[in-house]
């Protein structure tokens, strides 16, 4: 059978006592059933050299039963048996439709007292995801090791990319050959990780952002996860994903089910477009921000843990002055928080710095100057110097006997324990309902390291994981309106789960806009520009000493949900003015960078990037030219501004703060306006 979208198509083989087999997952092709015949008989497997007597197919949920010798898609096992499934459909499910389809497959072993259920569905914008559940129907427990799910690609991507990173240096792109045997990237942090793969790549050799054919795959999983290129013996060539289990994690009582994250996949010409099936799912969703996304001013990098109410009330004063929309105030409001060792876990206002109603009055003031009010939160964590922590030693997860390593004076509180997660949801309810907060910062700063639950003993990152979802879905349930950024010592939580239930994502605690242009560059692989917090930062970036011109920062900013982490007390008249001149240029251009296709090139030998947004409608675009290195010659060669209309007349200028918009585009020449920032 055949599902296909926007111009992608998957082609699955159903067989009456086997599991489904991708047959086909790339460009669109033929439906008649001649051209469905002749690609089957085109993909039966040959044998192999020295391999077993019989072809061997690999199922989206590879086997071992079949003589398929690399990694299986399920592990476990009950008490040592049932540790060699062979899954038999029992209902096949079929929903096909114009854009895209969906397939429900339930199969069962008897003898190993398994059932299994794979979800396959291609999206109207050519993403296809997948998915498996288990349940054990035996009569003792099943022990589940992994659930991974497989997707091949041909042998012409014979190249990987991926993402690297660490703590403010997130989203660095590396690329090998895809050679025999697997490049495996498993995240262990507990939480997706700086590190994380995003989206893992495989290709033709030298594909760029515009060209080459590309095929690659997101693990939608907040937790720990893995995500690997193999290359077998006999010449496959897989993409493979699903959640890292620890070990014991998940023991599936009898009639217990287990179901693995959603594993998305998106196939196209050219990273760029790969990308745009990612950005065109999301911006589908019922739930994706669509108001104008206001420009945000966060404290953090002005008062660091120094609040002090009439400090603030000037930066609020300067913040609405240069137009600013959201005034977030962050770590150092609650408990005894006065640095970051203590407090953590203690969410009431803090009588020592906010009593006699300052809290209250800070929040009058920032909404009598028309702007929202934000709050941070780090809602998973304690500090053993807390009186969370003191009071109930028995909600931090640890192994047995031993606490885990600190980090940043924190450990890690077990949501999944009943009465941890209700002081949490309670209390963080009852502060954004009683002050009106507008919008969350939720943090997470610390890997989850010897994760064990207290209640059970065991591993306990996959139920820390579940549950922290439940918690953000609860408090937006009981706070309406409520938006909430997914925030992880920057970058470390950007996965599509966890924007399944957030607004956006804080890409990174490095506000240099030098480092941002590649964080957010590589970023976008994943999430549109309106997901991803870009703010401004002082002139000297507080994490790299660098110094760099305001009309930089701004304009790097300008590319993403724009905002301000700047000392604006510090900054002269002149320099507020020319702040307030990028704010209000963005508040004109955010409606097309937050809906338009990004572009990316990389010219000059890599020294001269550009990027970009393009109209849907490709009437109007705006660009960026970035020359992040000296090139060795100048001036540089011409650029072709990508994305546009070929048989369009465009006006090209400069766009800016600075520059006179004197032009109306309803009188630019037929097919539009470009603007180069």
């Amino acid at each position: 059978m055949r599902l296909a979208a926007a111009g992608a198509a998957v082609v699955l083989l159903l067989p009456e006592d086997g599991l489904p087999e991708v047959l086909h997952w790339g460009a669109h092709i033929g439906d008649s059933p001649e051209d469905l015949e002749d690609l089957e008989r085109a993909t039966r497997p040959v044998l192999a050299t020295n391999g077993v007597d019989h072809g061997v197919r690999v199922a989206l949920l590879p086997e071992s039963w079949t003589g398929w010798t690399g990694t299986p898609g399920l592990s476990g096992h009950r008490a040592g048996a049932s540790w060699s499934p062979r899954f038999r459909p029992t209902r096949i499910d079929v929903d096909e439709h114009e854009q895209g389809g969906s397939v429900v497959v339930q199969a069962h072993d008897t003898a190993a007292g398994l059932r299994l259920g794979l979800e396959l569905e291609l999206l109207p914008s050519g993403l296809l995801r997948l998915r498996g559940r288990v349940t054990n129907v035996g009569a003792r427990p099943y022990t589940l090791d992994g659930l991974r799910l497989a997707l091949p690609v041909p042998t012409k991507a014979d190249e990987i990319l991926d993402l690297a990173g660490r703590w403010a240096k997130e989203r660095v792109p590396q690329r090998a050959p895809f050679v025999v045997g697997s490049h495996v990237r498993e995240g262990r942090h507990g939480r997706t990780g700086a590190d994380a793969a995003t989206v893992l790549v495989a290709g033709e050799p030298g594909f760029g952002f515009e060209s080459g054919e590309t095929w690659g795959v997101h693990v939608a999983f907040s937790g720990n996860h893995v995500v690997s290129a193999e290359r077998t013996f006999d010449g496959r060539r897989l993409l493979l994903g699903g959640e890292l289990l620890l070990p014991g994690e998940v023991e599936l009582a009898p009639e217990e089910s287990y179901t693995g994250p959603w594993i998305y996949a998106s196939h196209a010409d050219g990273l760029d477009a790969l990308a745009a099936r990612f950005h065109d799912h999301l911006r589908a969703r019922p739930r994706h921000p669509r108001s104008p996304r206001p420009v945000v001013m966060n404290v953090w990098e002005a008062v660091y843990f120094h609040h002090d109410l009439d400090r603030l009330k000037e930066l609020a004063d300067l913040a609405a002055e240069v137009g600013v929309e959201r005034f977030v105030l962050d770590d150092g409001w609650f408990g005894g928080r006065r640095d970051d060792a203590t407090g953590l876990g203690d969410w009431a206002v803090s009588e020592e710095v906010w009593g006699d109603g300052r809290f209250t009055e800070l929040v009058r003031h920032v909404k009598g100057l028309g702007m929202e009010f934000g709050l941070w939160f780090e809602p998973e964590m304690v500090n053993p110097d807390s009186d969370l922590a003191r009071r109930h030693p028995e909600w931090i997860l640890q192994v047995e006997g031993r606490l885990p390593v600190e980090a940043r004076h924190q450990q890690v509180l077990d949501l999944s324990h009943p009465g941890a997660y209700e002081h949490v949801l309670s209390s963080v309810v009852a502060v954004v309902r009683e002050h009106g907060v507008d919008f969350v910062k939720w943090d997470h700063n610390r890997d989850l390291v010897d994760a064990g639950s207290t209640r059970t003993g065991r591993a306990g990152v996959h139920e820390q994981t579940l549950a922290a979802y439940r918690l953000i879905d609860e408090i937006r349930a009981r706070c309406p309106g409520l938006e909430i950024e997914s925030c992880s010592s920057g970058g470390a939580r950007v996965d599509l789960e966890i924007l399944e239930r957030t607004d956006r994502v804080w890409a990174s605690d490095c506000i240099d806009a030098h480092e941002r242009q590649q964080i957010q560059r590589w970023t976008a692989q994943l999430l549109p520009p309106e997901l991803v917090g870009s703010h401004v930062g002082a002139d000297r970036a507080h994490t790299t000493g660098r110094r760099l011109d305001l009309s930089f920062r701004a304009a790097t900013a300008v590319f993403g949900h724009f905002g301000i982490e700047w000392d604006l007390s510090e900054a002269g008249e002149g320099e507020r003015a020319e702040l307030a001149g990028w704010v209000d240029y963005y508040k004109q251009a955010r409606h097309l960078v937050h809906t338009g296709r990004v572009v990316r090139r990389s010219l000059e030998g890599g020294d001269l990037w550009l990027h970009g947004a393009v109209s849907p409608d490709r009437t109007e675009a705006l660009y960026g030219l970035t020359l992040r290195e000296r090139h060795v010659t100048w001036p540089a060669g011409r650029v072709r501004l990508p994305g546009l209309d070929p048989d369009a007349t465009y006006l090209v200028r400069p766009s800016g703060p600075a520059v006179v918009r004197g032009d109306d585009p309803r009188t630019a020449p037929p097919g539009g306006r470009t603007d180069c920032g």
